[in-house]
């Protein structure tokens, strides 16, 4: 899944919380099972009993099946949400359209290391909450920083692409007569309109270059 140039940085599964009800469930019918078949004679109580334990076994597979198909996945470009086998479900926030993000831990949540994630981000899907994080907090602080990094890749870029504009036009300019700020500027709004630019890139490319002067 991953673009030119994208690396990857957390691949989670749901923490093991997730399937535990259903193992819990598993171990009880199995017990009782043994206890049934070994202590009880009517064919009709031994059949339920062991119809108990398939159904258990059958929702403990299912919940492994679930569990191990459901990735949480931290990109330097991206947030990654996939789930299912059949029927799939996904989710992509790219991180410079992540506003806030939250997380929540219960009194036994905190004690087993898991958490909800919930991410506010500008798009049509507004927030979004990711249930069964492992380590929430660090999940979050991952996230904040590369979100920081990605801004400050882009800002690498639009430099780049600012003195690349740069030796064009005092080529094409009089020798001695490099793009006032004005012009730079110009190329900044431009820029901003045809989608190459965020908002803060712009205002804090701007602010740069206006100090300058």
């Amino acid at each position: 899944m991953l673009r030119d140039g994208e690396e990857l940085v957390l691949d989670l599964h749901p923490h093991w919380w997730y399937f535990a009800s259903a193992f819990i469930a598993a171990v009880g019918a199995f017990i009782v099972g043994i206890l049934v078949l070994s202590y009880v004679d009517i064919g009709a109580v031994r059949i339920a009993a062991g119809l108990l334990i398939l159904g258990t076994l059958i929702w403990l597979a299912e919940r492994y099946i679930r569990w191990i198909s459901t990735h949480f996945v931290l990109t330097t470009d991206r947030v990654i949400y996939r789930s299912g086998v059949v029927a799939k479900h996904g989710i992509e926030i790219p991180l410079q359209r992540i506003n806030t993000i939250f997380f929540s831990q219960r009194i036994f949540e905190r004690v087993l290391g898991l958490g909800d994630l919930k991410i506010e981000s500008a798009s049509e899907t507004g927030a979004q909450v990711f249930e069964d994080i492992r380590s929430p907090d660090k999940v979050q602080h991952d996230i904040y920083a590369q979100m920081e990094a990605n801004e400050n890749r882009g800002l690498e870029k639009l430099g780049d692409r600012l003195e690349a504009k740069g030796a064009q036009a005092a080529q094409a300019a009089p020798a001695g007569l490099p793009p006032s700020v004005t012009d730079q500027i110009a190329e900044l709004h431009r820029l901003l309109q045809a989608g190459a630019l965020t908002d803060a890139e712009f205002d804090a490319k701007k602010a740069e270059l206006l100090g300058r002067m």
